[in-house]
């Protein structure tokens, strides 16, 4: 029999309106941590930083280190990028558009240039998971494994970002194919070209 609440009962309504809370934020939840979006990322690394320091000293680096994270941010803003993460000298950093983002890569190269630096910087593009608010997921991993393959002031990309960028004019360097740790497949590689 099903029961009946009457203006009196105030605490069933409060345990109904909190079970209607209870399940309208768990859905909400589930559907925010399940959602994907497609992204692509950009990962930095300074050459030889660590060398870079210990000849500096740690108050000099830590201004050009400073100098550094300020020329990466004003290229970020200036191609729609989002600053997800950094760690050390390194960004992680994520654009709606491949094209964006390989343009801000080659952007971040010269820029740092005139601060007396090189960096390596990689890029793959590919669905990610939102969690949290970030992007996380394998084609996350993909790119932070892919900046070890990049050369001093090189834009490496993925196969996938290359594609992607077809019919831009931007013209690319094939790198061969390389394994990345963890990742069960090859990964193509190109470089931007000059």
């Amino acid at each position: 029999m099903m029961s009946t609440l009457t203006p009196h009962d105030h605490g069933g309504d409060d345990a109904i309106a909190a079970e209607l809370r209870r399940v309208v934020e768990s859905a909400c939840l589930d559907r925010h941590e399940g959602e994907r979006v497609l992204a692509t990322v950009l990962f930095t690394d300074i050459v030889g930083s660590t060398e870079r320091a210990v000849a500096l000293g740690d108050r000099r680096w830590a201004r050009l280190l400073a100098g550094h994270n300020a020329m990466v941010r004003a290229q970020l803003a200036r191609f729609g990028g989002r600053e997800v993460d950094t760690a050390g000298d390194g960004f992680f950093a994520s654009f709606d558009t491949p094209g964006a983002a390989v343009g801000c890569a080659q952007a971040i190269v010269e820029a740092v240039r005139l601060l007396g630096l090189e960096i390596r910087t990689a890029l793959h593009a590919g669905e990610c998971q939102l969690v949290d608010g970030k992007i996380a997921g394998i084609a996350v991993h993909t790119g932070a494994r892919l900046v070890r393959h990049a050369g001093a002031g090189e834009v490496l990309v993925s196969g996938t970002v290359r594609d992607l960028v077809a019919g831009s004019g931007l013209r690319f360097d094939c790198r061969g194919s390389a394994r990345l740790r963890g990742l069960p497949d090859d990964v193509r590689l190109f470089a931007l070209a000059a």
